[in-house]
């Protein structure tokens, strides 16, 4: 070791090979990639149609991580580039040896209500949460809101919600019994419904523009938005509950968001909401059963009367109402699962389209809102 190290050494420097040049390189890239994509910009691919007309099956865009702050690694042994599966082999593409806590920077921003988010599956407890599937929907509801669905109608804080421009609905067409042409659905850009066991009857998800253009057609006799009615149980809804929650996908509610330091009173009528946020959300999975005796609540054979939260959480919802996957099924976003904002998409590539018109030209670089 050359301790005189404010004096030039006479020795040559040793002329790193070609091969040490392209590991280094190699190396450099690996490592500016990583922080770029797991601090700032993540692509992500939009793969079910929950935000039709919105956003599109085949959508490529950028995550901006850096909006609400991002969020340090909670499972730092991962292969690159990989979200919780090996690519072509399969398998986990991390380790849970070493599991670290949430902890998220500061951000430029807070999650407004209408953000569309990306975010980790709530439901998916038996990965670690930044291993869960990444989802995208919109924010319906942020903490300490009400929400609640009239006839399809989102109502925030008693007030009518924001309905997007491209907001997809569930509508029954019925006609004097000829089919609507494919092709022209086609150029409307209608992907999803068909004939129902009516001859007569169609089930189409339509944009409300589009439901208006099929209401003129001249075989077409009536168009009307199929609304579950008040009080109709139809699929297992959260908080999976029908003795004191009879909600469908159309009527839903009231519910408020749960906000960090609030606590709550709990009862047997509404121990269903907060179940998996104690149990599963909130780190007291120690907690292993929660019980209604007499009229009383037990954790693990406590009785337990109030709860106060430790997190915020948010309310999804896909812009396509009746064929998505959302609050309205698995309840509540922890705000620890909170991906980023959806900001870009740079491409947009329809599979089902002849060449060259796979590309969908007019979406690209469109800002999402």
């Amino acid at each position: 070791m050359n301790l005189k190290f404010w004096q030039k050494s006479d020795k040559p420097k040793k002329k790193k090979s070609k091969t040490r040049e392209w590991v280094d390189a190699i190396v450099f890239a690996v490592v500016a990639a990583t922080l770029i994509r797991g601090l700032a910009v993540e692509a992500y691919t939009i793969p079910t149609s929950s935000m039709e007309k919105s956003m599109l099956v085949g959508d490529f865009l950028f995550v901006n991580k850096m909006a609400y702050g991002p969020r340090m690694p909670m499972t730092p042994i991962s292969f690159p580039f990989a979200h919780n599966t090996m690519p072509l082999i399969g398998g986990k593409s991390y380790l849970d040896w070493i599991k670290l806590g949430y902890h998220r920077l500061p951000g430029f921003t807070t999650i407004k209500n209408n953000d569309v988010v990306v975010f980790n599956y709530p439901m998916e407890d038996f990965r670690p949460v930044d291993k869960q599937e990444n989802y995208i929907k919109r924010c319906i509801g942020i903490p300490g809101d009400t929400i609640e669905v009239r006839n399809a109608q989102v109502y925030v804080n008693n007030k009518p919600g924001y309905v997007p421009p491209n907001y997809q609905a569930e509508y029954l067409v019925k006609t004097d019994g000829s089919a609507i042409n494919d092709e022209t659905l086609k150029d409307m850009d209608v992907t999803e419904g068909g004939p129902t066991n009516d001859a007569a009857v169609f089930d189409y998800h339509l944009t409300q523009a589009n439901a208006e253009k099929i209401s003129h057609m001249k075989n077409v006799l009536s168009v009307k938005e199929n609304i579950y009615p008040k009080g109709q149980v139809e699929d297992p809804l959260f908080p999976y509950d029908e003795a004191h929650f009879s909600y469908n996908v159309d009527n839903y509610g009231p519910i408020v968001i749960p906000k960090k330091g609030v606590t709550v009173t709990l009862t047997p009528e509404n121990i269903a909401i907060y179940k998996r946020i104690i149990t599963v959300y909130e780190g007291n999975k120690d907690v292993d059963t929660i019980d209604v005796k007499d009229n009383k609540i037990f954790l693990d054979g406590k009785e337990i009367t109030q709860y106060t939260f430790k997190m915020n959480y948010y309310w999804m919802m896909g812009d396509n109402r009746h064929n998505s996957a959302d609050s309205r099924y698995w309840g509540f976003v922890p705000e620890d699962h909170i991906v980023g904002k959806a900001w870009l998409i740079w491409m947009s590539w329809d599979s089902n389209a002849d060449f060259p018109n796979e590309i969908r030209w007019s979406r690209l670089f469109h800002f999402i809102h």
